[in-house]
């Protein structure tokens, strides 16, 4: 019990400096940054919060799951979780994330058996649906939310992507009404949903 602890440690410790290197490494290479001035200062908790939060939940995947499932979700987890930082620090959700997480989850349904048509189809109606918003709400919604959405209907099928959208914005919403009565944000200002709805994604995944 003792090495395994230690082992999903290490790893968790690995995954947490190679992630948050890589996520600086976007930073340095975009010139899209909401807060180019504020990286340090926004991204400071990034590394603890990072690495407890790989802890935790690595360790709960390699308990309740069996190859090769747990390897995929594990790294599902990995991806959704910068994705998360990113967005919380920039408001961003880069393609150089957001693709291999998809590419993941086509390998990941082609491998257990399960229904194409209705993966294929909530990347679809998901990504259409929050690309239509994201047009109405002149930019409050970004396109890599609607990327991530796409990306989240190519993992989870229909009923379970309806799941996390219903999730996300309740969640997020309530986070937003918290915020805005803590004066933190303004009614007009930009919030980011993406985290919302990764975060609502780790607990489908998990759920099995």
């Amino acid at each position: 019990m003792l090495n395994e602890i230690l082992l999903n440690v290490s790893v968790a410790a690995m995954l947490t400096v190679a992630g948050s290197l890589w996520i600086d490494r976007l930073y340095r290479t975009s010139d899209e940054l909401t807060f180019p001035e504020k990286i340090s200062e926004r991204s400071k908790f990034r590394r603890p919060i990072l690495f407890c939060a790989l802890v935790v939940l690595n360790w709960f995947v390699l308990s309740t799951m069996t190859a090769p499932e747990r390897f995929f979700v594990l790294a599902a987890i990995f991806l959704l979780l910068l994705m998360t930082a990113t967005d919380f620090e920039q408001y961003m959700l880069f393609d150089a994330m957001t693709l291999p997480f998809a590419i993941i989850g086509a390998a990941f349904v082609w491998q257990g058996g399960l229904d194409v048509q209705d993966h294929i189809l909530a990347a679809a109606i998901g990504g259409g649906i929050f690309l239509l918003l994201a047009i109405i709400s002149h930019g409050s919604l970004g396109g890599g939310d609607v990327k991530l959405i796409a990306a989240l209907g190519v993992w989870l099928g229909c009923e379970n992507l309806l799941n996390v959208v219903i999730l996300g914005s309740i969640s997020g919403g309530l986070a937003a009404v918290l915020m805005i009565i803590a004066k933190q944000k303004t009614r007009d200002g930009y919030f980011a949903y993406g985290p919302y709805f990764a975060l609502s994604a780790i607990y489908i995944l998990l759920r099995g």
